[in-house]
């Protein structure tokens, strides 16, 4: 709520909202009157960390992280909001302060397509804490990130208390199991190490199978302990309906 103006008191007013300065100057009781504050803050904390530069489908996680915050920055110039956008790897990389305007939203945009991370790794709890410290009025925020990642549930939870969060989990099909397809050069995008790898040993299958096990149990354990929405999209389909999903059931 929001203050809005004055009036003199009437009869079944609440006597807490009396203005007890005015009424002395006018010697006649005056009441504050107070409006909704529809005004929105959207936060967009996105994560462009050497991860989302896979895809193996028409688009890449890192397109899916563009498209989903332009979406979200449009949807919320219409509702007249304020949009701001952390960019996020191992460290923070770029924060753009909330503002209106579609000018503002383009800026947005044009930094999503075109910024270039100084770091490679994902740190989500580094992000979380920056974002509880540097925005002060409570907002609805959207982490956007495929979150490979650990060690950020307390984050979560401290920053889930002071604003709304929604996590939107960016994944790809082919990162669920390693593929048997013989022996093969990888390399691993976070820390630009390159390494062969004999896919077809169930060994490393296994050991590939437990750590993506292990970061999904620790995900879901973490949204549902801090109580933050969450969806997952991905790569190859339709990113429209499971938003509209989320929304729907945030809004009943």
């Amino acid at each position: 709520m929001m203050f809005s103006e004055v009036r003199e008191y009437q009869y079944g007013d609440p006597i807490r909202d009396i203005d007890w300065n005015v009424t002395a100057r006018f010697n006649h009781p005056y009441v504050k009157v107070f409006e909704e504050e529809r005004e929105l803050t959207v936060m967009i904390l996105a994560d462009v960390s050497g991860s989302q530069n896979f895809g193996s489908f028409a688009a890449m996680k890192r397109d899916i992280v563009t498209e989903i915050a332009a979406l979200l920055s449009f949807s919320a110039i219409q509702n007249n909001d304020k949009v701001g956008v952390i960019f996020f790897s191992d460290r923070v990389e770029k924060f753009i302060p909330p503002k209106k305007g579609r000018t503002h939203i383009l800026r947005i945009i044009s930094e999503l397509l075109t910024f270039q991370p100084q770091g490679r790794g994902t740190n989500i709890a580094k992000v979380l804490e920056y974002f509880s410290g540097a925005v002060k009025k409570r907002s609805t925020a959207f982490l956007i990130s495929d979150f490979n990642d650990k060690g950020y549930e307390q984050s979560m939870m401290i920053a889930n208390n002071k604003h709304d969060l929604v996590a939107i989990k960016v994944v790809d099909n082919v990162e669920r199991k390693l593929p048997d397809v013989g022996l093969i050069r990888m390399l691993d995008a976070e820390t630009g190490k390159e390494f062969w790898l004999d896919t077809s040993i169930k060994r490393n299958q296994n050991l590939y199978e437990q750590w993506r096990n292990e970061n999904e149990q620790y995900f879901n354990s973490a949204v549902r302990r801090s109580g933050v929405d969450n969806v997952e999209v991905q790569t190859d389909r339709d990113y429209v309906q499971p938003l509209v999903n989320l929304f729907r059931k945030r809004e009943a």
